[in-house]
């Protein structure tokens, strides 16, 4: 074992099948945990505590720059660099409103040992200089001095179009109002206001301060060597001297009574703004940082607000007030859990009448009981979720270690977010103890919690231009305090920067950044079983792999059957497969069938072009999972599903396609380069004009001559999807 280390914890954690080991070092204090497996998916990851003061932007500032050239990788973009001779499965950063965090994860040992050290210098001796900052952060811009002083920086300008979506207020304004005395009261993304207030001292304090080994959480899974892991890090963290760091974020004192707020947002200058308005409600709810609390806040999340058919989202929006859920539930990302629920797109007046609704809801499900079916529903669903551990394309590591930050972040034990057995039987013996367990958090959590706000966000299609002249404003005094000299100096400034940025990195600092060789690869790619059957016409793959008792089920349909006038259909009608209900049961009991019986169905389709060929492929796919023992019945709800339909509830599909519209109306202001993309797409090819049909522009043009079709020709939107599902 080596000796720089102290070893605080050992223990097999058999829910991932792996050994862990918390370690301090002891020179520094830094903490590692080293989680050891058979996962040929590497996975490391260096967090910092970095609580904001301010909404300066610094944290997420400094993660950009730290990632802009080191110590030993002397390069503008080495991560660019690295990419173009890396394997790597995963390679990014995050700025949360608490920390930080550095991953990178492959199933090349080489590349992960270049990608591990590449991160390590990168955090520890970045090139922190005044024109990253000014490249990164914000700096004036002036090349003549006639001309108007302007702000750039890539922050500043990815903060500016963060501000204009509406899902980014709804969040930012609801957690600073329930936490208005720590950290969590600013926005640690930086407000485009205060940007400009970053002096380069400030920057480089918050560096020194915490990007320190002393203020590190270290993490290592997978089969790489775990003494090596250790060696690795001690030509770094014997650098340094430990340091007392002030990073704990304090946990918020409790409202003696409801308070409520109101916030203008942007909106466009186009269309109706009468019913624009957004309301949430939010609760402080939990300072517990126990895993068998998280799995019961869990369990009750599903059960109010973890589908459409949930009682609190129905009510919602069965209301008809708005058009889409304007929040959805617990978030545990940061010290203490809140819950934040309610609707957008309604009138000004009905916002009294949103909170009434969910009071309303909460104390109905209370008074009249949880039906044991929602709750043992919900409870498969948590409970496959766990078993199965499935986290799609994320590294499995890398969905471990934020699981492990949830409480090692806050001085708690890192391994225990691990395992979840024992926290789970804990949560069983608890419902099977107390039936009104859930009923019992709602009155206490819920109906008598006074640390609640509720946050009002009314469209403002003058917000855009008013702090546009306010930034202008502002400008322009600063400028005209400048003396001439201070001028000069901009212009200078500006010119340099725009050279060096402009001045490729050397061959001698690109010969640093480490790429694998033709040594350093398998010789064979690796096979996966695929045995090809027939059945008539339908083409039947079957692969043959361990899956943990899980059956996973996949069957598609052929667009080419469907009209191309009915193409637009294809996401609704997936969803009405699954939420309108069949003719045997509503949408309610199909959802509960759902949840208890399997680990869930999803519909989707796919589209994709033959290599040599202009003609698109493109699939409906219904995919499910369920344990192989309750096999059967997937296969039961996906007959009942695909034949026995019932599509002719105008109100409920009336509400999908509000529901459509409205995401897709949200996802605007964060997403335009995605639909500028997918708009060019499809004047090239036969598959780029089926994606924007389907999730473009065109298809939200679609949306909103439907929404209309819905009211005033309902017997021809019901033929539409009559014909689709004939045609499939």
């Amino acid at each position: 074992m080596n000796k720089n280390y102290s070893l605080e914890k050992e223990t097999y954690v058999p829910e991932i099948d792996s050994q862990a080991q918390y370690f301090t070092h002891t020179r520094t204090g830094a903490r590692i945990l080293s989680v050891i497996n058979t996962d040929e998916n590497k996975v490391f990851g260096i967090s910092f505590r970095t609580p904001p003061e301010n909404g300066n932007g610094v944290a997420h500032i400094m993660e950009h720059s730290v990632l802009c050239g080191s110590r030993k990788y002397p390069v503008k973009e080495p991560f660019v660099e690295l990419m173009k001779g890396s394997l790597n499965t995963f390679l990014n950063a995050f700025t949360y409103p608490d920390k930080t965090c550095y991953p990178v994860a492959s199933t090349n040992l080489q590349d992960f040992y270049n990608l591990v050290d590449v991160y390590l210098d990168a955090v520890f001796y970045p090139r922190i200089t005044p024109e990253i900052l000014s490249q990164e952060g914000w700096h004036y811009e002036l090349t003549n001095p006639s001309e108007p002083l302007t702000y750039k920086g890539v922050v500043f300008n990815e903060m500016k179009g963060a501000y204009s979506s509406p899902d980014r207020a709804v969040y930012q304004y609801a957690k600073a109002s329930l936490f208005p005395d720590n950290t969590y009261a600013v926005d640690s993304g930086g407000d485009p206001q205060e940007i400009p207030n970053l002096t380069y001292e400030y920057f480089k304090h918050f560096h020194d301060t915490y990007y320190h080994p002393s203020n590190a959480f270290i993490y290592f899974y997978g089969d790489d060597d775990p003494e090596k892991r250790l060696a690795i890090l001690d030509e770094y963290l014997n650098d340094f001297e430990r340091l007392e760091v002030d990073s704990g974020v304090p946990l918020q004192s409790r409202f003696s009574a409801p308070q409520k707020f109101s916030h203008p947002y942007f909106a466009g200058s186009e269309g109706d703004h009468s019913k624009k308005v957004i309301v949430t409600v939010n609760w402080l709810i939990s300072d517990s940082l126990n895993m068998t609390d998280g799995l019961k806040y869990d369990l009750l999340d599903r059960v109010l607000l973890g589908k459409p058919a949930a009682p609190l989202w129905k009510a919602l929006i069965d209301s008809g007030l708005g058009e889409d859920l304007s929040a959805f539930g617990f978030s545990g990302s940061i010290r203490q859990l809140y819950f934040s629920t309610g609707l957008k797109n309604i009138a000004e007046a009905d916002a009294d009448k949103v909170e009434d609704i969910i009071f309303t809801t909460l104390q109905n499900i209370v008074a009249e009981g949880i039906p044991a079916e929602s709750i043992d529903a919900a409870m498969n669903r948590i409970e496959f979720a766990l078993r199965e551990n499935n986290t799609g394309s994320t590294p499995r590591g890398l969905s471990l270690m934020l699981r492990s930050l949830s409480t090692w972040l806050y001085d708690s034990d890192p391994i225990a977010p691990l395992g979840f057995e024992t926290a789970l039987q804990e949560v069983k013996s608890e419902l099977a103890s107390n039936k009104r367990l859930l009923e019992d958090m709602i009155e206490r959590d819920f109906l008598n919690n006074t640390h609640r706000t509720t946050v009002v966000l009314v469209p403002d299609e003058t917000l855009a231009e008013q702090l546009d002249k306010t930034e202008k404003e502002r400008l322009a005094k600063t400028h005209s305090n400048m003396t001439d000299e201070e001028i000069q100096k901009i212009i200078e400034e500006t010119s340099q920067l725009q050279q060096l940025q402009a001045t490729p990195d050397t061959p001698e600092a690109l010969a640093t950044i480490p790429h694998l060789s033709l040594n350093d690869l398998e010789r064979a790619h690796k096979s996966l079983p695929n045995a090809v059957e027939k059945w008539g016409a339908t083409e039947i793959l079957y692969h043959d792999l361990f899956t943990s008792g899980i059956t996973y089920f996949d069957i598609g349909f052929n667009l080419r059957a469907v009209p191309q006038r009915l193409l637009p259909y294809v996401k609704l009608f997936g969803r009405a497969l699954k939420e309108l209900g069949t003719e045997k049961e509503d949408f309610v009991k199909l959802s509960e069938r759902i949840d208890r019986n399997t680990g869930g169905i999803s519909q989707y389709p796919m589209t994709y072009s033959k290599s040599g060929s202009a003609d698109a492929k493109a699939w409906m796919f219904f995919s499910g999972k369920c344990m192989v023992a309750q096999t059967s019945k997937l296969f039961d709800i996906l007959q009942d599903m695909l034949l026995i339909p019932k599509l002719d509830n105008q109100e409920r599909f009336r509400q999908l396609v509000l529901d459509a519209k409205s995401s897709k109306e949200s996802a605007l202001a964060s997403s335009g380069h995605s639909l500028v993309n997918s708009r060019l797409g499809a004047c090239f090819s036969e598959t780029g004009w089926l994606i924007e049909e389907i999730g473009g522009v065109s298809y939200l043009f679609f949306l909103r001559e439907l929404a209309k079709k819905v009211d005033e020709d309902w017997p021809g939107v019901l033929a539409d999807l009559e014909a689709f599902r004939s045609a499939l």
